[in-house]
């Protein structure tokens, strides 16, 4: 006879534990900041302290969400674009061998040029409007998203492919009903990568030349010497690279569950 035991309890502590730790974390981190920036007495223009950072988070949030709003419109853009660029680019390399000779190192070299040498270049060449920077968040973007998919199209099982080729099936139907669901994973763990870094690339961006936006917000505070804005602008730069972190995760839940289905019981014991 088998003796099950329920994992739902053990799943909800691990998460829990997952959730509690760093959030005790960030608590001791901010409490130590608090205490030293008070304790030693250090400028408000060097260091501000945590309770300052927030109420200037608080007292300019106007104007935080008036640059964020400019942000999230080139980083979805950005995103939106590397994400069809990505998928065409790997189909493509995985679709032809010459063609992935021809490509691949492209995309490696293209990696190795520093995205804040070549932001300036986009500026001339395209102005300072909006363009330039929904051209950085890609560029920053389909690399990760590329080549991760190009990887899943790969690991697709080969005695799948030979079956499904010998029941008849069209290069459409083994497309769709193998070599796509089995990428997706893939796909997704490129584009959390990718969208972690989206918004730093439209700040990037942002930097060089812009009239609104985050970028433009925390280049003008540093040379105010707002550094309380400073840390509130990085605050709201972090809030939402994970914000799109957590929208992707949950995309990736609906469109696979199947990548994210557990076992709900272990086995414990056996007993003859």
């Amino acid at each position: 006879m088998k003796n099950f035991i329920n994992t739902d309890n053990l799943q909800t502590k691990k998460g829990f534990v997952s959730f509690v730790l760093p959030g005790l974390t960030i608590f001791a981190f901010l409490l130590i900041w608090q205490l030293v920036t008070v304790y030693l007495q250090i400028e408000h223009w060097i260091l501000p302290a945590p309770l300052d950072v927030f109420l200037s988070l608080w007292s300019n949030k106007a104007l935080i969400v008036e640059h964020s709003i400019q942000t999230i419109i080139e980083t979805i853009a950005g995103l939106a674009l590397a994400v069809l660029l990505g998928i065409v680019i790997a189909t493509i390399i995985d679709r032809s061998e010459i063609i992935k000779s021809a490509i691949y190192p492209l995309l490696v070299i293209s990696q190795t040029i520093p995205i804040i040498a070549l932001a300036p270049l986009l500026m001339i060449w395209f102005g300072y409007g909006i363009l330039p920077k929904i051209m950085v968040v890609t560029l920053v973007c389909f690399f990760p998203i590329a080549i991760n998919l190009a990887d899943g199209y790969r690991q697709i099982d080969k005695d799948m492919l030979r079956l499904m080729k010998s029941m008849g099936a069209s290069n459409l139907q083994v497309f769709k009903m193998v070599k796509l669901p089995g990428a997706l994973p893939y796909f997704f763990s490129g584009l959390r990568i990718a969208g972690t870094y989206s918004v730093m690339g439209a700040v990037i961006g942002e930097w060089l030349g812009a009239s609104k936006g985050l970028g433009i917000l925390l280049t003008r505070s540093s040379q105010s010497f707002l550094t309380d804005r400073v840390f509130a602008t990085i605050f709201v730069i972090v809030c939402l690279s994970l914000m799109i972190f957590i929208l992707i995760e949950i995309l990736g839940r609906v469109i696979m569950p199947w990548n994210y289905q557990g076992k709900r019981f272990i086995l414990k014991d056996a007993v003859k």
